[in-house]
């Protein structure tokens, strides 16, 4: 016993680890993380054989990677927020709509064709239908894709994972019916039962759970813990009521709750997230881990046909024909095609769904599992390592990546944002007031008039090129709530704001590190007294280091009192000069300043 204990506890370690440090290691070399956990899963497994799930959690492993999958799908739904669907745009509506169809109706064809049984081509459709957010915005934010097309892809994916995994909910549930010999009015008897309680628990749970967290009958501290605990039960008890119905009831609870403007949702939504990141690492090694090496050799030619019309015909017909009368560019058309990466979400709905198809004796569903793993590997490789290229080629790529946001128009920022576009830098001014923008707009700056922390902007502000973020508004509590939103997109490191108004001695009642960007330029700078400074005609300068001048020659000549603004690499990187990371300028660097008039020097 105590052996078994030692194993299944190594299991679990091994396990976590090498989904942890796939996820790291994709994070550092820029690399699609669902690749290296494909391969950890299949060096560990089919390769090395250091484990086996199957043997190792026995009859455990399809109930806990069920369980462990609901959590992944109510974490999908929650991310689904409808006004996004209305709000998107017609591109995104119909490919969401007539591009499901198409992709689910044609690919199931071409698996049936193919040598797939009807049930397994027509599950093996509905997942292919999913184009996984967790692949497909770690490309966009690698190819740095211009607006129009990046949204896109981006609602395309964050839409089509909970549908398309409602699909094969939808599909498996049917098929298990039929395949027992029932009836076809027995059949839609229990699909209805099932789709009905599915949607009791998880459309009316998650509602009654939403007014609890309204109403306060749940404290903050356990809103998170909760809602965990309520997906398990969700699930649990579909199950009981109806087989398989657990996965539908959790993705609609995630709708449910993610849709009703709870004021802890984004708190929930990052608690998810940050789960689903360990619960993806750990359940996809475990599944390509317990791939059968002799069902991976029975993909032969035919599968290797069924793949290529994924790829090369069933994506492109699909979307030619749902944005047909758009109006749509043809280079996007083009991208859209070509760009369809697969990811976990759908991996982990075949490894659910194929032991249940093969205990009803279906044919073919033990290569259901084996061909979604080789669809997201081909996918993941053949887009990730070309929509860099081919958007370049296309004119659909921002050219750079150094654009600097800055939050909140006034006259200081205003004249930094003119400074930076002199300098090649991309900048686009966003404030609330349309007054405040107006000399911005009249210097030809891009400029965003609105909440920067409204749905609208989220939807409509385009950052591709973006790469800094400057809050420069007079509000110390409203610059440290934007950086702190904005830190996931740029990156802590990435998010500045102006110096705050409290006086040295005070700086323990000042907002707390964790909550606020990095202070920007030196202490004291604040926008009033940057202000005051623009007043007493303060002007901006740049200075080119070189071989025979340095900085060293520039502080020299600079007035005492000359403030470091921004460097700009030869490589195009921009820095803002802080405390915290003071510029170090070398050879070949551009030195943005603001000093006094040369009267007062």
């Amino acid at each position: 016993m105590a052996y078994m204990a030692n194993n299944l506890i190594g299991f679990i370690v091994l396990v976590t680890t090498l989904g942890i440090a796939a996820q790291w290691l994709a994070w550092r070399f820029r690399l699609p993380a669902i690749l290296l956990l494909s391969i950890a899963g299949l060096v560990v497994g089919p390769g090395l054989g250091w484990i086996n799930p199957g043997k190792q959690l026995g009859v455990m492993l399809d109930p806990l990677v069920g369980l462990l999958v609901s959590v992944i799908l109510f974490e999908g739904g929650i991310n689904l927020r409808l006004h996004e669907l209305r709000e998107a745009g017609p591109g995104v509506k119909r490919l969401a709509t007539a591009g499901v169809a198409i992709t689910w109706v044609l690919g199931s064809l071409a698996a049936h064709f193919t040598g797939l049984s009807w049930p397994v081509a027509v599950l093996f459709g509905a997942i292919i239908v999913v184009t996984g957010p967790t692949v497909i915005l770690p490309m966009l934010r690698q190819a740095r894709l211009k607006q129009r097309p990046a949204s896109l892809l981006k609602w395309e994916g964050i839409i089509n994972d909970p549908v398309g995994a409602l699909l094969a909910v939808l599909a498996f549930e049917y098929f298990s019916y039929s395949g027992s010999g029932a009836a076809i009015s027995q059949v839609l008897s229990g699909l209805a039962t099932a789709i009905a309680v599915s949607a009791a628990l998880g459309i009316g749970g998650g509602y009654l759970l939403g007014k609890a967290f309204t109403h306060d009958d749940v404290p903050e501290f356990l809103k998170a813990p909760v809602t965990l605990a309520f997906v398990l039960i969700c699930y649990g008890l579909a199950n009981q009521a109806q087989h398989e119905a657990g996965l539908l009831a959790t993705t609609l609870l995630g709708m449910t709750i993610g849709n009703m403007q709870l004021r802890s949702i984004e708190e929930l939504r990052r608690l998810k997230e940050y789960v689903s990141i360990l619960l993806v690492s750990g359940i996809f090694v475990i599944l390509t881990a317990n791939l059968d090496p002799q069902i991976l050799m029975r993909l032969d030619w035919r599968s290797a046909v069924l793949l290529a019309l994924v790829v090369f015909a069933v994506r492109p017909v699909s979307v030619f024909v749902s944005t047909v009368g758009l109006g749509m560019d043809w280079r996007e058309r083009v991208l859209l095609a070509w760009i369809a990466p697969r990811g976990v979400v759908a991996v982990v709905v075949a490894g659910v769904f194929a032991a249940g198809l093969g205990e009803q004796g279906y044919d073919g569903a033990d290569l259901l599992l084996p061909l979604i793993v080789a669809l997201v590997l081909i996918t993941v490789v053949l887009h990730g390592s070309t929509i860099g290229w081919l958007s370049r080629k296309l004119e659909l790529a921002a050219t750079s990546q150094n654009g600097i946001l800055i939050v909140g128009a006034s006259n200081w920022s205003t004249d930094l944002a003119v400074q930076l576009k002199e300098m090649d830098i991309p900048v686009l001014i966003a404030d609330a007031s349309w007054y405040h923008l107006s000399q911005a707009r009249l210097s030809g700056i891009r400029t965003h008039y609105g909440e920067i922390l409204s749905e609208h902007a989220e939807i409509e502000l385009d950052l591709t090129d973006a790469g800094l973020l400057l809050a420069t508004t007079s509000n110390d509590a409203y610059n440290a709530f934007v950086c702190l939103r904005f830190a996931p997109d740029f990156g802590r490191n990435h998010v500045f704001q102006l110096p705050m108004h409290v006086a040295d001695e005070q700086e323990k009642k000042s907002i707390k590190l964790a909550h606020r960007g990095i202070i920007a330029l030196e202490p004291k700078t604040t926008s009033e007294e940057l202000e005051r400074r623009h007043h007493f005609k303060w002007q901006f300068k740049k200075t080119h280091f070189t071989q025979s001048f340095t900085f060293e020659n520039h502080l020299q000549i600079a007035p005492a009192d000359t403030l470091m603004v921004l460097l700009l690499r030869p490589n195009g990187e921009a820095l803002f000069h802080s405390v915290e990371f003071p510029l170090k300028p070398q050879q070949g660097d551009i030195l943005l300043s603001y000093m006094p008039p040369p009267s007062e020097h």
